[in-house]
Formats: C-alpha cells, structure tokens, sequence
C-alpha cells in the first residue's frame, strides 16, 4: 500500500509497504479520504513535541472496515466509518489524562492507503456526507464542539464571535453556533472568507488587518458585545479580544499560532467576570455528542480543495499559505 512519511523535517515522501495487519481489538481500515490539519504542518516544520522519523502524519481519515482483529465482531466488516483522532483520553471529563495522544504522532496517521485503530476509535460515517465531507470532520468537528458547548456552554440567542474563520475548527464552529442558534460574527485577514462566512449565516465580520478594527467591532457592538469568543491564535490581539466580551462573556481557545498575549490586563478579566477557557481535542462523550449533533441538524463540512495522495505536497503547501477555507482533504 502507499502512505505519505516525513523522513526529515520538511521532508515528505510516498513510500510503498505491506498493509498493517490489525491487533486484538483493532479494526483495518481502507481509508477512502483524509485531512490535514495544521498539527500536521508543524510536524513537518519539526515543531511538534515527540516527532519521530519516519512518521507517517494525517488526524482525519473516513474510510471501509476492511479486517478485524481478534475479539472484534465480524459485523464491523465492510462498515463505512470514520475515525476518532483523539487516543487514551481518560477517565475525567474535565481533562485528558497522561496518557492522551492524537492520531498521526505517535501512531501511524491517516495520509495511507489503510490503517489499523482500535475498533473504540471508530464510529459509522454519517449518511448525508461524502467520503471527503466525512474525512473533514473528525478533529476540527470535535474540537469545535467541546469549545462550544462543553466548555464555553454556548446557549441559543447567544452572541459568539469566531476569529480566523478560514480554518477547519473555525468554519465547523461557525456552523455549529448557527446551528444552536447563535448570533455568529467572524474575523479574518481576508475579506473573501469574511464573505465566505456570511454565505454560511454568520451575521458579519470584521478584517483584523484594517487598523483598529477591534475599535471598529466596540463601536458597532457597544450595545451588546459577545457573550461567547472562539479564538486560536493568541499574540498581540487577544487583548482586543478580552475588549469585546460581555459582562460574564466566555474566551474558549484551542490554540496559539500567534504565540502568547504579551500582557494579560487581569483587572478587565475580574472586573467584568470574564471566563478564560481552555480546550484541547475532546472526551468520547464529546465525539459521541458531536456526531449527533452534526446528524440532527445535517451540517456539512465545507471542503476547501481536495488533492490526491500523489499530490500531498501541494495540499500542504495550500495549508502553509492559509490559502483554504475550511478543511483540505486528500483523496486516498
């Protein structure tokens, strides 16, 4: 079978080797499509803890159970899934536990012909997505949901603002919010997804690259700022951010691409009583309540480009250039 492996630190190659054989409680799947996410980017960049070479990258995957291990019912046989990226999280619902990991790193990934995962791991593929909608959905569609709902408790009539709308935990947490009956705005540093993002319900947005584009958003919000904010990427703006939450707002954040706020004004945190919320990922309680979700009320992963294994490079380097709007995914 065919499989991308990163044999270097920016280094990625197609190599060839015999499909794995599933262990006791392991299901084989022949992966139909999967996604990058931007874990994989700075794995390849050697930014991630753990790595490893060579190692084979890719979180989301959806495919057909081909083979099961021993103490695996055959009925999972031929079974269309898709897979829970999210390893050994624990006992507690509050937080992952020690032994926690996330498909692709350590665990051979998605970009392959076929896998092996816990059968635990797998779950039936939604009817009313494709292979690729599917491939979309796993990690950006789980860790939007605990942001959400889990940890931000977003209610419906809410008002939510979601920053860097473009990429894929972004756009799915856009159409949950929607979905629950939210009041969704956006930012961006690209106008067209801010339009891209309207054509989806968000109410509006706001370009973080205009100058004073917060004082912009106060002004125009002042009578009701936003009671839940979604963010990802920290740095210089989340003081803006912490600017536009409401009285007892909730900030939910899953990352830091922008690296850490250079200063954190804790009087405007007490004072207006606002809930600082980290997430990562999300328990199988959230995957099973995620999924349910998304079939209730039908949500389609949008799908910015899809490539072919043989071109992974080039759905990367689209990834690198944050080119893309929602998730990009590679047709196995």
């Amino acid at each position: 079978m065919k499989a991308v492996h990163l044999t270097a630190i920016q280094h990625l190659s197609i190599v060839e080797h015999p499909a794995p054989e599933p262990l006791a409680g392991e299901a084989r799947v022949r992966l139909k499509a999967a996604a990058l996410n931007h874990r994989d980017v700075w794995i390849k960049k050697g930014q991630y803890a753990g790595l490893k070479f060579p190692s084979q990258p890719g979180s989301d995957g959806a495919g057909v159970v081909e083979a099961v291990g021993a103490g695996v019912g055959a009925d999972w046989v031929d079974g269309e899934v898709i897979i829970n990226p999210a390893f050994g999280w624990g006992n507690r619902e509050t937080a992952q536990g020690e032994d926690f990991t996330i498909l692709g790193l350590p665990r051979d990934g998605t970009l392959a012909e076929a896998i092996t995962v816990p059968v635990a791991q797998l779950a039936p593929k939604p009817k009313h997505l494709s292979w690729t909608e599917a491939a979309a959905l796993p990690l950006a569609g789980l860790t939007a949901y605990r942001a959400l709902f889990s940890r931000a408790q977003l209610q419906p009539r809410e008002k939510v603002l979601i920053s860097g709308v473009g990429g894929g935990v972004a756009s799915l947490a856009l159409q949950f919010a929607i979905a629950q009956g939210a009041e969704v705005y956006v930012t961006s540093g690209q106008d067209k997804k801010i339009e891209q993002a309207i054509s989806l319900g968000a109410a509006g947005g706001f370009n973080y690259n205009h100058p004073g584009w917060a004082k912009t958003a106060l002004h125009a919000h002042a009578d009701r700022l936003f009671d839940v904010i979604v963010d990802s990427a920290g740095g210089d703006g989340f003081e803006a951010l912490l600017d536009l939450a409401a009285p007892g707002g909730r900030l939910v954040f899953f990352g830091a691409t922008r690296g850490n706020p250079p200063v954190l004004p804790m009087r405007k945190v007490f004072w207006r009583q606002l809930s600082l919320l980290g997430t990562t990922m999300g328990s199988p309680a959230d995957w099973r309540a995620m999924l349910k979700f998304v079939e209730q009320h039908r949500i389609v992963p949008v799908v910015s480009a899809v490539f072919p294994l043989a071109r992974v490079e080039e759905a990367f380097a689209l990834m690198e250039r944050g080119g893309q709007f929602g998730k990009i995914v590679v047709s196995v």
